[in-house]
């Protein structure tokens, strides 16, 4: 970009009053007023609640790069992703054998792009839903300038918050359990859901310290479990009959795995924006992309293991595993888990409470999350203190997680299912503006810097990304490109979709393929309307 068409735009953005260009970068960076204007807000500031403005790289500074696996670890290594591993025998009629490889190696593929992105926060200080301004941008409607990432953030926030109901389910579920009919549902879920609310005040720094910790006494219960019931696995056929075990069978199940972890993507960088810019990218890469493997696969194959034995018609009604089905059937999978550590006596009462919280890590870690992405959604929420919109998505989440907890299964496989179509677009979206776009456009441009921001070191990234341009929608791509990509492959994913509700044409065939074709087709469209727009605008 030339130097006069930056100064035009600047002029234009300071006319509408969006942001001074011509501030210096850490007073644009900096927090809102408003979030400093009493007492308990400077305290919960204190412990690290944060706003949606990037991070200078001053302020970048953490170097317990650790903690980040512990992160994810925690976040995954609960009772959702045992649960999200019995689908393969429960809904699908999957084998061990089948649905622990479907596990291994589509978790393998689907781990790297949220592991990606999350290299990105210590270079650029932003957050995931902020960076992807940079792809999204702004679109005119009506007269009216919105960002088009704001559309993202609604779905990101359906999908937040369909996690935490579902956890809150499972979590309540199980803590009920264990009360011999003393505690309902109903009262395990308000139970957990206020626990996490109360985590999630604590902000960055006391999150970390908690995810760090909260693994361990999970890690024993599975243990637990595994010495108790694992005799058991051996009693049955570990491969399902091949008339069950097809193909369309697995991509289903497949594209269910799939939806579990790639929906991390859109807010990776969020919890690796206060990490040293100069860290290596390889080093966050593989803390992340382990931090959810190791836990999602290890859980999801115990999941689906348990799973497989207790509803197997193989086995003598007389036997253990056949009061495990009694358990699941009336109290879903926490009363499956509770029932295999029932031989450990009131210590396994104790592990099944403990599994139950497990959930806890992962609801707070998402109330951490949604603040920012309500304020994205809305920015002129900006002013509201972050830790204000916990509270309103607890409100949300309670009454839907009581609803839904008598059709836990259906809602679990129904959501996994759809979630996954989205974030494989979003996902090509952001590649292809990064390695097609911003880096080749950026070394073949070099005056298109972060010259405005003279606190900000000149780097490849914020030469990629200028820093100050996060809030400047006239300094944006246009969005139309990016929303049009996304909506136009949902024409080849319907079709390739398999539901409950629906299953299209190409997916009677093959079996659910929606999320690979969005990921290809997306980026495939992306890069052709882009491109028309970079060699029109002159710009990126």
């Amino acid at each position: 970009m030339s130097g006069q068409k930056i100064e035009e735009h600047k002029s234009d953005v300071e006319k509408r009053g969006s942001i001074d260009l011509g501030q210096r970068g850490e007073e644009i960076l900096a927090l809102p007023p408003t979030y400093s204007s009493n007492s308990f807000t400077k305290h919960l500031l204190s412990w690290g609640v944060e706003s949606i403005s990037p991070v200078p790289s001053s302020q970048r500074t953490d170097t317990s790069y650790y903690k980040l696996f512990f992160i994810w670890f925690t976040m995954n290594f609960n009772i959702l992703s045992f649960s999200a591993g019995t689908l393969g025998p429960v809904a699908y009629g999957l084998g061990i054998r089948e649905s622990c490889l479907v596990i291994l190696f589509f978790n393998a593929l689907c781990c790297a792009p949220p592991a990606y992105f999350a290299t990105w926060g210590p270079k650029l200080g932003m957050r995931q839903m902020v960076q992807a301004r940079f792809s999204f941008g702004e679109v005119l409607i009506l007269r009216y300038r919105y960002y088009g990432v704001i559309l993202l953030c609604i779905l990101n926030l359906i999908v937040m918050t369909g996690f935490c109901i579902l956890n809150a389910i499972l979590g309540g579920q199980t803590l009920a359990s264990v009360a011999d009919g003393n505690l309902t549902w109903n009262a395990g879920i308000v139970i957990v859901v206020i626990i996490s609310l109360a985590l999630s005040f604590c902000g960055y720094s006391i999150l970390t310290w908690y995810e760090r910790i909260a693994w361990f006494p999970v890690l024993v219960v599975y243990l637990v479990a595994l010495g108790l019931g694992g005799k058991y696995l051996n009693d049955i056929p570990a491969s399902a009959p091949a008339s069950t075990a097809t193909a369309p069978t697995i991509l289903s199940f497949a594209s269910t795995i799939a939806g579990f972890v790639i929906t991390y993507s859109p807010l990776a960088s969020d919890f690796t924006i206060y990490f040293k810019p100069s860290v290596s990218s390889t080093k966050i890469l593989l803390y992340t992309y382990l931090g959810l493997f190791i836990p999602v696969v290890s859980v999801q194959c115990l999941g689906a293991a348990f799973s497989a034995v207790a509803l197997s018609p193989t086995l003598p009604p007389s036997s253990v595993p056949a009061t495990w089905a009694q358990s699941y059937s009336s109290s879903s999978v926490g009363g499956l888990l509770q029932s295999i550590l029932s031989p450990a006596g009131r210590f396994g009462d104790f592990l099944t409470v403990l599994l139950s919280l497990s959930v806890a890590g992962n609801i707070a870690a998402t109330f951490y999350s949604i603040g920012f992405n309500i304020q994205l959604a809305m920015p002129v929420l900006i002013v509201v203190p972050r830790y204000v919109f916990p509270v309103v998505i607890t409100a949300i989440v309670l009454p839907l997680a009581i609803v839904g907890s008598h059709t836990f299964y259906d809602t679990l496989e129904d959501f996994l299912g759809l979630i996954g179509y989205w974030c494989s677009a979003f996902i090509a979206i952001l590649l292809v503006e990064h390695f097609v776009f911003r880096r080749r456009y950026s070394s073949q441009n070099p005056s298109h810097t972060n010259a405005d921001n003279q606190n900000e070191p000149l780097t490849d990234w914020t030469r990629f990304y200028p820093p100050t341009y996060w809030n400047a929608p006239s300094l944006l791509p246009s969005g139309i490109s990016a929303i049009a990509a996304g909506t136009i492959s949902f024409g080849l994913v319907v079709p390739s979709m398999a539901q409950i509700w629906f299953t299209g044409p190409i997916a009677e065939k093959t079996g659910d393929i929606g999320f690979e074709l969005a990921f290809v087709f997306a980026g495939v469209v992306y890069t052709c309307l882009r491109g028309v727009e970079v060699k029109w605008k002159g710009r990126l």
